[in-house]
């Protein structure tokens, strides 16, 4: 059973910044792709960002292209999002996300506020 666990969410100022966590059970490899999506109060998850461990390729949302960054460190199996210059509409529980051939998994999510 796959396991993915978030971690770095918080409350941070309008213009801050956050790195967030994604920490699996097994070797990112193994996905055909991983990334984070976010979902908002009283709106559709949506995907943030995302990139295909086996290449270098990213996928950005246009909403925080230039602001938010993703990577990764193979070694700890883990998925970082790097987030600047934060705001309002950014608050969101954020969710990790990985798919393989046949299922996807999900983090429990970790929550970002972003007070004005």
């Amino acid at each position: 059973q796959v396991q993915l666990v978030e971690s770095g969410g918080g409350l941070v100022q309008f213009g801050g910044s956050l790195r967030l966590s994604c920490a699996a059970s097994q070797n990112i490899f193994n996905f055909n792709r991983m990334g984070w999506y976010r979902q908002a109060p009283g709106k559709q998850r949506e995907l943030v960002a995302v990139f295909t461990p086996r290449s270098t390729s990213t996928n950005y949302a246009d909403s925080v292209k230039g602001r938010f960054t993703i990577s990764r460190d193979n070694a700890k199996y883990t998925v970082y999002l790097q987030m600047n210059n934060l705001k309002s509409e950014d608050t969101a529980v954020y969710y990790c996300n990985a798919q393989a051939s046949l299922r996807e998994y999900w983090g429990q999510g970790t929550q970002v506020t972003v007070s004005s």
